[in-house]
Parts: structure tokens; C-alpha cells; sequence
């Protein structure tokens, strides 16, 4: 494979990677001896929150009275479209029976977590999608107890708008928490809360560690790095959008990673030379984190045809990966690494992020290699069972021992041999 960069990133994520796994496990450690009362500390010290931790319906009707109605109509056409997509993956999953031989059947069941716990970023950014798309993947799928946290801001608690988002996805619980003792208080169950089975939602570089850490003791969405995008362009894509599209990704964090894949070197040039003067009309704190993302990760990677920008891209396994190029069912099917995938220049990964239904909580730092996305699979066990009668019964027995014993594990052969034997008395079986 052999292409050029016209323009190579002088950091990575991993590169650059602080070690805040110390800092985290200790705050851990803090909040599981102090329970409660270490989580107020925290949330006092960090967000300098002193009030309320469960918001009351109270305080929930209220925030609803100080949402604008434009901005709830935006906020539930989102919410429509993303809970209708949860419900068509919902309607692909099912339970199933095989009979495998006469009388022994198999099959496989799904059951939806008892309890979820939804973290929607805060800071500089309000997430109300993130709020969208984490609480009301867990609604649909069936999740019987939905607790959400999100950062408080001082004297004001979660932002109205997203605690009308909260209720209307239908959380059961929310908490003014933000960052480890957010994520620790729904693991821990503090605060009237179960234990939550899966810990889900997108956060900063301690969210993450903490959901890292904790992974095991509880399930996780995925292993969250940076959030990052490409986008492949050949000679038909429009320029302006292209440049658009990488500053409008660059502009989550400093450290957020854009490229640009292409087999035109005019068209990548171009873009070059917009991109600098469109973050410079972004407001302050947006154009520093784009400053930073696009002179440190950014990458932009000229190729010699369309299927060496499927291989590097593949190689990638982008977060977000939009198409600008000719023929877009050639990509749809030839492309196999993405979180999520952006066809045409109508679509944008804004549209995902926001309102167009699939998910935004997505596997960055190449994880799309292996995973996909958060979706109502995420919240749902697929679980096996098996029945048989006598006749059934015989041959998986037989063939049990037999193997069994051949892997030197004779009680397993046992288990086996039992059955035959009060089944099937006074019979003779080749059993090894």
C-alpha cells in the first residue's frame, strides 16, 4: 500500500495519552470506603455543587417551564427519530428454537438488564443528544431502571434543557453528578439508585478511565479515546464542504483527530488552504480546540485510486467516516471499518450526532476494527437454554462422555454416563 501524506499529524491519542489511571483509582477507592457522603465531597470540590443530588419531579417540571417550545419541538423530533431506529434494531432480534436431534432442543432467549446508568457529558459543552441517545436506546430495549447523571453547574444544577431531555427519554433517576463520582455513584447504586449493570455514554479522559477501570464489575459501552472522523473525497466532492465537515469534528477537543482521505491532490490543497481561515471565524473557545485538533492530529492522505482509500480507511476504523465520492454503493459495500458511516455530501456526521436517528456513542482509537456502536443490543443479554426428553437425550450424552473423556475430564463424562444409566438400564454404550 503506498500513499502519500500531504499533511502528517504530530501527535496521536496514544502518543499523547496522559496517565490519569492513578488519579481515578484513587477517587475509586475514596468514593467506595466514603459511600455518599465522599461523593458530595467530590461533587462540591469538582463542580462546585453543594445542593440537591436526586432531582426532585419538582425541579423537573420546573426546568420544563424554562425550555424554550422551538427548542423542545428540536428536541423531540430527535428523540423520534432515534427511538424508532432503536425499535426497528429491537424488532431484529429475536428468540429461536433448533431442535438438534429428535427430542433435544436448543435455543436462545433475550432478556434486557435489570439497570443502566446514562452519563451525558456537561462542561463545556451541554450534550443534550447524548442524552437522547443513551437514555432512549435503554428505554426501548427494556431496561427496567434508567439512572442518568450529569454535571451541575453552580447554583443552577443540570441545565434545564437537559433535564427536559432526561424525562422525556424517560430516565427513572437523575443525579447532579459529573465525572468519577457520577460514574461511581450508578456502579455503586448510591443514593437510592440499583446497581447499575452496564455504565454507558460518552465523557472526558476521567469518565473514561473510571468506566475502564470498573469494567468488569459492571458492563461498558465501549473504551472511549477521542472522538475522530474521516472523510474520503475524490474529484466530484465540493471542497467547501469537505473543509467544513473536518473543522465542524475538529472542534470537539483539542485532541480530537480529523483526516482527510483522497485521490486528488488539487482538491486536498484546496481544502488545506480553507480550512485555517474557517476556524478562524469559529467563536474563541471553539476555534482553540480546532486550532489544536487540526495542527496536531489532523492527517491528510493522498492516495492512488479509490480502492487504496477504502484499505487506508479500513485501516483507520474511523469513529465517524463519511463518503464524498462517486458511486456510493461501491463504498456502502466495500467499506468494513467505521463506527458510523455518512454517504453523499446531503448527510453529515453532525446529522448522526444530533437528530437523524443512529447513535453517536461510537468506538473511536480504532475500536470500529471490532465493535460497532451503542444500540439496544447493548442493553440486552442473549441467553441460551436447552430441554430434552430421554431419546434426545442419548446421543448428546453419548457423544458428551466420549469427548469428555478424551479431554482427561472424567466428571464431566460422569454427568453424562449417569444419565444413560438410569435411562437406559442394562444397556451397553461405546462411551470411550
Amino acid at each position: 500500500m503506498s500513499h502519500t501524506y500531504l499533511k502528517k499529524a504530530l501527535r496521536t491519542a496514544e502518543s499523547d495519552a496522559g496517565d490519569v489511571r492513578e488519579i481515578v483509582e484513587k477517587l475509586l477507592q475514596d468514593i467506595h470506603a466514603g459511600g455518599e457522603g465522599m461523593v458530595r465531597e467530590l461533587a462540591l470540590k469538582f463542580d462546585k455543587w453543594d445542593g440537591d443530588i436526586v432531582v426532585s419531579a419538582e425541579q423537573v417540571a420546573q426546568a420544563e417551564t424554562q425550555v424554550p417550545e422551538a427548542l423542545k419541538r428540536d428536541i423531540q423530533f430527535a428523540h423520534d427519530n432515534i427511538r424508532r431506529f432503536a425499535e426497528k434494531q429491537l424488532s431484529t432480534i429475536q428468540d429461536c428454537t433448533l431442535e438438534v436431534v429428535p427430542g433435544f432442543s436448543v435455543g436462545q432467549k433475550q432478556i434486557p438488564i435489570e439497570a443502566a446508568g446514562c452519563y451525558v457529558p456537561g462542561g463545556r459543552y451541554s450534550h443534550l443528544a447524548s442524552a437522547i441517545m443513551t437514555v432512549t436506546t435503554a428505554k426501548v430495549a427494556g431496561v427496567k431502571h434508567i439512572t442518568a447523571v450529569s454535571p451541575p453547574r453552580p447554583g443552577v444544577g443540570i441545565p434545564p434543557a437537559i433535564l427536559y431531555t432526561l424525562n422525556l427519554c424517560g430516565a427513572d433517576t437523575m443525579l447532579n453528578l459529573g465525572g468519577v463520582q457520577g460514574i461511581a455513584a450508578m456502579a455503586q447504586g448510591l443514593f437510592g439508585c440499583p446497581k447499575a449493570a452496564i455504565l454507558v455514554g460518552p465523557g472526558n479522559q476521567f469518565v473514561a478511565e473510571a468506566k475502564r477501570i470498573l469494567f468488569g464489575e459492571v458492563g461498558i459501552d465501549m473504551f472511549a479515546g477521542p472522538t475522530d472522523s474521516l472523510i474520503i473525497a475524490d474529484k466530484t466532492a465540493d471542497p467547501a464542504l469537505v473543509a467544513a465537515d473536518l473543522v465542524g469534528q475538529a472542534e470537539h477537543g483539542y485532541n480530537s483527530p480529523v483526516w482527510l482521505i483522497t485521490d486528488d491532490e488539487i482538491l486536498a490543497k484546496d481544502v488545506m488552504d480553507r480550512v485555517p481561515n474557517l476556524i478562524a471565524d469559529l467563536p474563541q473557545l471553539n476555534r482553540v480546540n480546532a486550532e489544536a485538533s487540526w495542527r496536531d492530529y489532523a492527517e491528510v492522505i493522498l492516495c492512488s485510486d479509490r480502492d487504496e482509500m477504502r484499505k487506508v480507511s479500513d485501516t483507520y476504523a474511523p469513529e465517524h467516516l463519511q463518503v464524498m465520492a462517486d458511486d456510493l454503493d461501491w463504498w456502502l459495500n466495500a467499506l468494513q471499518n467505521y463506527g458510523s458511516l455518512f454517504l453523499g455530501e446531503h448527510t453529515t456526521v453532525a446529522f448522526g450526532d444530533k437528530s437523524a436517528g443512529t447513535n453517536h456513542v461510537l468506538p473511536t482509537s480504532g475500536a470500529a476494527r471490532y465493535t460497532g456502536g451503542l444500540s439496544v443490543h447493548k442493553f440486552i443479554k442473549t441467553v441460551t437454554w436447552q430441554r430434552a426428553d430421554a431419546q434426545g437425550m442419548r446421543p448428546v450424552a453419548e457423544a458428551t462422555a466420549r469427548i469428555s473423556r478424551l479431554e482427561g475430564m472424567e466428571g464431566h463424562a460422569r454427568t453424562a454416563v449417569d444419565r444413560l444409566q438410569k435411562y437406559f438400564p442394562g444397556e451397553e454404550f461405546d462411551l470411550g
